[in-house]
């Protein structure tokens, strides 16, 4: 066995594990004061909050990432449920397990659609949502290239195995992270060892296979985000390439209703190069709905 990195040491020891549904998994929970959940995509993991939560804590919040089942530091069951659904559902779970009573969402990536899951479950005990980078019109969504091959029995283990560390941080370059200075190289790496550890990617590749995207869906991730007892907004990664402004941004703005986009200067990771001004942002929302 490998040893561990010194990033993912840090980070495990900035966190502590939890059971929920019967799968064991890790969150980052630091401060006090009303709770922001921070929803993950892929094929990242807790990890990619490892700035914000600390910062969510120093404005006097409390902030909260947890791992979904087969990604960063948490288990991979073989018979699990990863579709959007399933992880929604242990999500729900691990709220609880949490001590998590009423709190405010953040969803980015398929995060969106797993949070949106949890708002449409624990419906009166969210105060706010920030939709970040993420789908809602899920009926007509249509991977971007990166994300294609890992649908394709074969194709998908081989462009895993491609995904090499050196392979990683020019996707990043190319759709994740605008300012590649600000984000150090051994930190780009560990999303690596994290989405690989201890199956090699397995439990990745079925999340990646069980994509819901149905009309029934849409429907409910659309009745959590318009027309509801708490504030909704939009930030969006300007450059984006991968889940692009003109597209993904507008539909998002067109289910919500928001009047206005909070665009940020950074592509689909904005928590990596952009974490000041998207605590900003959400610290002032977060405020202002309490």
């Amino acid at each position: 066995m490998s040893k561990e990195s010194a990033e993912i040491a840090a980070h495990r020891a900035a966190g502590r594990g939890f059971s929920a549904a019967g799968v064991e998994s890790f969150a980052l929970d630091a401060g006090s004061g009303p709770t922001v959940v921070c929803m993950h995509g892929v094929p990242v993991s807790s990890y990619l909050y490892r700035k914000l939560v600390p910062s969510l804590a120093a404005q006097g919040l409390r902030g909260v990432a947890f791992d979904f089942p087969g990604l960063g530091l948490a288990e991979r069951p073989e018979q699990f449920d990863y579709s959007w659904t399933g992880l929604g559902r242990f999500s729900v779970a691990a709220i609880d397990a949490l001590g998590i009573n009423d709190f405010h969402l953040v969803i980015h990536d398929i995060g969106g659609p797993v949070g949106l899951e949890v708002a449409a479950a624990l419906r009166d005990r969210v105060r706010s949502i920030t939709v970040l980078n993420t789908l809602i019109a899920v009926s007509n969504f249509k991977k971007p290239w990166p994300m294609r091959p890992f649908e394709l029995p074969g194709v998908g283990e081989l462009w895993l195995a491609s995904m090499i560390k050196p392979a990683f941080r020019v996707l990043m370059r190319m759709v994740g992270v605008h300012d590649m200075n600000a984000v150090p190289a051994a930190e780009l790496d560990a999303h690596v060892d994290l989405l690989k550890l201890g199956d090699g990617g397995k439990a990745f590749l079925k999340i990646m296979r069980s994509f819901e995207t149905t009309e029934a869906k849409q429907a409910l991730y659309a009745s959590t985000v318009r027309d509801v007892p708490y504030p909704v907004q939009v930030i969006w990664g300007e450059h984006d390439t991968a889940l692009k402004l003109k597209d993904h941004g507008q539909q998002a703005q067109a289910i919500t209703g928001v009047e206005t986009i909070h665009r940020l200067p950074g592509k689909h990771f904005l928590q990596e190069d952009c974490n000041d001004a998207l605590v900003e942002k959400i610290g002032a929302f977060v405020g202002a709905a309490d």
